[in-house]
């Protein structure tokens, strides 16, 4: 399971190298376009970056002077994609409270429409 910053880190890379193919990229770089919230220096980069490679995220060819030569492997890939599918399933989830508050009106309606039509009609009979 990857925190944030290492998911982070990962989108910028996917971003910066696309269709899995190396590519140089600069610390400073991948720096700045973090989050300021989440922004991390070199030492933290350099440790997200060897997390992700040895967990199989992403390849490093080398890397002199905070410059990577890197790519991201099919299971960064993977992540990724399913990240975005859990946002999309997150996004149905208001249609449900929408249809469970709904119930519960209708339900608590319907109750008070019966009791009401119980006390008119008891009050016929006697």
């Amino acid at each position: 399971m990857l925190d944030i910053k290492s998911k982070i880190v990962l989108k910028i890379l996917q971003k910066e190298c696309p269709n899995g193919a190396y590519h140089l990229v600069e610390a400073k770089d991948i720096i700045s376009a973090m989050p300021i919230k989440y922004r991390v220096d070199n030492d933290g980069l350099n440790h997200i970056l060897i997390y992700l490679e040895r967990q199989e995220y992403i390849s490093i060819k080398y890397d002199e002077e905070d410059v990577f030569c890197l790519c991201i492997l099919p299971f960064g890939n993977e992540i990724l994609e399913n990240e975005g599918r859990q946002k999309s399933e997150r996004k149905a989830s208001p249609r449900l409270w929408i249809i469970l508050l709904l119930s519960f009106a209708a339900s608590l309606f319907g109750s008070l429409l019966g009791c009401l039509i119980y006390m008119v009609c008891a009050q016929t009979l006697f």
